[in-house]
């Protein structure tokens, strides 16, 4: 069966609410109430969200040669190689032990690349920010401020108590999908399995312009040292960093390969710009690999590093091109408290936020 074409894009595919403003600066009060907590517990800011980082790995990045012209777009217009960095996360705001159970988070930034830039966005680099589930928890800004504001009151050092609702939530989030029930909001709270992130598929949830056309985004393990590590669970009983140390232990023999993968919208009513808890099926919307990213053996808590990409530099979606211009409600909402926070712990840390040169 053959496909539809895909949707091109047009400025009136995003559906503005009239009450953004407010919302984004409530949204940057409850950031205000995590970044302040967790600067007080640490005498150093963190991020507000996806806090603590598992390993912080460079490789390159090769756009794929001979792609049709819908693929062939913004970044991914031409053949090439990018350096890159990749941060690996869970998404609370604060340091938790690791056997408190959380999402996975990966973020990307790929460096030096050409072409017209976002409003305000600084350097060359285009972010691309994305975690292992195929949707988001929440479907407005509304709805993800109450999400947020729920998590600033749990950010505390209250970690025993924590850790035990953590192993509740996770009973609880299993008994669900044994009868086809996923929740993305009993896992973003501790419910979800303490899996291995190296072998985790991580998709953007949010759209995107995709030049021409409008998109989501998936990185996909590819190598045999990534995919033998898909569903592996980490024990991480009485080892506090262990998900770091078990990074750190593969990624020093490991080569590890991902595909980057886009899904093209070919229909609004099935595959919604504004609506990012609904799954775009990928018999509808199948993904098709534009380039890979390559990582070779490395320590990936090499404190240099760290000190570089995990203190020194931010990820947003808002840092990139025009042709890859975030889009719906929860991308304009998450503008203004991303550069919000990385002010915060630009303030507070002494430590300039940069983007790479």
């Amino acid at each position: 069966m053959s496909l539809p074409p895909p949707i091109p894009f047009s400025p009136d595919v995003e559906q503005h609410r009239p009450d953004e403003a407010v919302t984004i600066q409530q949204l940057n009060e409850a950031f205000d109430t995590i970044l302040e907590t967790t600067a007080q517990d640490y005498g150093h800011a963190v991020r507000a969200v996806h806090a603590k980082a598992h390993g912080v790995l460079q490789g390159v990045m090769t756009v794929k040669e001979g792609l049709p012209s819908e693929l062939a777009q913004g970044l991914f217009a031409a053949p090439g190689e990018y350096r890159v960095d990749l941060r690996l996360s869970t998404n609370a705001g604060d340091i938790l032990p690791d056997a408190i159970s959380l999402p996975r988070g990966l973020a990307l930034k790929v460096e030096g690349v050409p072409g017209e830039r976002l409003m305000g966005a600084e350097g060359t680099s285009q972010d691309f920010v994305m975690v292992n589930g195929t949707v988001f928890q929440a479907k407005t800004a509304e709805q993800f401020l109450g999400n947020l504001k729920l998590l600033a009151k749990t950010t505390d050092r209250l970690e025993g108590t924590k850790t035990v609702m953590s192993g509740v939530l996770r009973g609880v989030s299993s008994a669900l999908k044994t009868v086809g029930i996923e929740s993305p909001a009993l896992n973003a709270l501790g419910g979800a399995p303490n899996v291995d992130p190296l072998g985790e598929t991580y998709y953007s949830v949010t759209p995107f312009r995709y030049g021409d056309f409008i998109a989501k985004f998936s990185l996909r393990p590819a190598s045999p040292d990534l995919t033998a590590r898909g569903g592996h669970v980490i024990d991480a009983s009485g080892r506090p960093d262990a998900i770091r140390e078990t990074v750190q232990a593969e990624m020093a023999k490991a080569t590890a390969v991902w595909e980057f993968r886009v899904q093209l919208c070919r229909d609004l009513d099935k595959q919604p710009v504004e609506d990012p808890t609904v799954e775009w099926s990928e018999d509808e919307a199948p993904f098709a690999t534009v380039a890979t990213i390559t990582v070779e053996p490395q320590d990936s808590w090499d404190a240099e590093r760290v000190k570089a990409v995990d203190e020194a530099m931010r990820f947003s979606v808002w840092t990139g091109l025009a042709a890859h211009q975030p889009l719906g409600n929860i991308n304009r909402a998450r503008r203004a408290p991303y550069q919000h926070s990385a002010g915060f712990r630009q303030r507070f840390n002494g430590c300039p936020i940069h983007e790479p040169t």
